[in-house]
């Protein structure tokens, strides 16, 4: 397989299998901020704060497997 060739496998692999796992933490995230939000509906604010948060980290993986895709695809 030539080398362009190879690049493109690991492209796509990088950001394939990097975003799994951020994607289902994400889900199980939300998931459970709205059931807590639906068991204490006076903690909202508390809750969709640290929810919000939580999700922004978790998707900061997701932003380290597009950069290591974008680095492997343009080296």
């Amino acid at each position: 397989m030539p080398v362009e060739g190879l690049k493109a496998l690991a492209t796509a692999l990088a950001i394939g299998l990097g975003v799994i796992g951020p994607g289902i933490g994400i889900g199980i995230l939300a998931a459970k901020g709205l059931e807590a939000i639906g068991r204490n509906p006076e903690a909202e604010g508390k809750i969709r704060t640290n929810m919000i948060l939580a999700i922004a980290f978790t998707e900061a993986l997701a932003i380290y497997a597009l950069v290591i895709a974008l680095i492997l695809k343009f080296t």
